[in-house]
């Protein structure tokens, strides 16, 4: 089947608002006209490219599709991104911890959106985003046929059928204009202003090992990524001295803890031990809230200890094995059994041995729940937080960066620890951290 008229179109945008240009193929097959649309003009001339190869190859054109049988299952003729990364998500999935199955889904969203080409039938975008960060790229909560799993709305199978059809090549990456659209979309966020720097860093992380595979599995020579100039984000690798709070501060804040909430609810109370924890040990909100009775020593007298091994990061039920809020890990950059000590002064003793006798400790032992005896959540314990600063600091220290998320107790421990003249290596132990 002969096809003649390959040509690349350019299309301005019907909106006088955008700037943006599309690029359209269009040819003829017996006849009749067909049309594909891309966002820049090197995958046009791409696509065009490979049209005109299957041509030369003498390839017979199907007159319903428009495409030689090489491209009709993959109109580029290549594995898409789309496919690509689905596959990249099911092969990380099993041994990815919580959050970073979290960070996997939200990367490889943004990236595919950012990779879409421009087809008729395009879903609006709060369907298109949750369809991709809730199901395609969540190797468990794909459509199945398992009755236990959860079913997808209606327009899920919708979105990503058409997000199929319209996902890039794989192969385009190799353009340094469409793995800038790539590096762009993990530099921002939805709204198009510009991430956080933490957030940017841990999305490029994601991208590379992506492209890493992609360069194991054969797919390319080198990751694409390196051949384009941008600049990466620096992380301070100080902690911000206006979020650290002095010792005075720090048991003011403490008390202050006690009395948000009603008495009998006890929504402060039940977390003033925990936000101790951070202060006095040092620990991190989720090792805190793995600590049990049995792994505190609390003597009459003198100074205890606390052996750290388990954390329990909020992470949201889509993302854990249980279905539960709360990750169950070992510790933080640490082989899975490895265990830590932290001495604890008798202050914290005695807010540990007041909080066993007022609330005790859940079925399997844990010191901090909730009113129904589960782990209390991330949102739980900051909105608690917020509270207890709006009591206890004056406005100006409130509008500013002081102690403004619990986290920032862990800093001020480990502050006052090396202002007291303990020796940093001791203190890099004591918190878990390298020197």
């Amino acid at each position: 089947m002969k096809t003649l008229d390959v040509r690349v179109w350019s299309i301005s945008s019907p909106d006088p608002r955008r700037r943006s240009r599309s690029y359209r193929v269009r040819w003829r097959v017996a006849g009749r006209r067909f049309s594909e649309t891309f966002p820049r003009k090197a995958l046009a001339d791409h696509f065009r490219a490979q049209l005109l190869a299957t041509i030369s190859r003498g390839e017979p054109f199907d007159t319903e599709a428009g495409l030689p049988d090489s491209m009709a299952a993959d109109p580029a003729g290549q594995t898409t991104w789309y496919d690509f990364a689905r596959a990249y998500a099911a092969m990380k999935w099993k041994d990815a911890a919580a959050k970073s199955r979290d960070s996997i889904s939200e990367t490889l969203t943004a990236v595919t959106v950012a990779l879409l080409a421009d087809r008729p039938g395009r879903p609006v975008d709060d369907m298109l985003w949750s369809a991709l960060r809730h199901w395609a790229f969540v190797p468990t909560a794909s459509p199945a046929t398992d009755l236990d799993q959860p079913q997808p709305p209606t327009s899920v199978p919708v979105a990503l059928a058409w997000v199929t059809r319209a996902s890039l090549p794989l192969a385009a990456l190799e353009n340094p204009a469409t793995m800038r659209l790539a590096i762009e979309a993990i530099k921002a966020r939805r709204d198009g202003s510009p991430a956080a720097v933490q957030t940017v860093r841990r999305k490029r992380a994601v991208l590379y090992n992506v492209l890493a595979w992609a360069v194991e599995r054969g797919q390319f020579s080198d990751r694409p990524v390196d051949a384009v100039a941008w600049k990466r984000p620096k992380v301070s690798k100080s902690v911000d001295r206006r979020v650290v709070v002095n010792p005075g501060q720090a048991r003011e804040l403490l008390t202050t803890v006690t009395y948000v909430g009603g008495y009998r609810r006890a929504r402060g109370r039940r977390l003033w031990a925990f936000f101790a924890c951070l202060y006095y040990a040092g620990l991190r909100p989720g090792e805190a809230l793995g600590l049990r009775a049995s792994d505190c020593h609390l003597p009459e007298k003198g100074w205890g200890s606390l052996v750290v091994w388990e954390t329990r990061p909020t992470a949201g039920r889509r993302w854990t094995d249980t279905g539960q809020s709360h990750d169950r890990r070992g510790l933080k950059n640490r082989p899975q059994d490895d265990i830590r000590h932290v001495p604890i002064p008798p202050v914290l003793i005695r807010s540990l041995r007041a909080h066993l006798n007022e609330f005790g400790t859940s079925v399997d032992g844990r010191l901090f729940t909730n009113e129904r005896g589960g782990i209390p959540g991330a949102s739980t314990y900051s909105r608690v937080w917020t509270e207890a600063r709006l009591l206890a600091l004056t406005p100006d220290q409130v509008a500013s960066p002081m102690a403004a998320r619990p986290y920032d107790l862990r800093h001020a421990a480990l502050s006052t620890w090396l202002n007291s003249g303990v020796d940093p290596t001791e203190v890099a132990e004591r918190a878990g951290n390298s020197s």
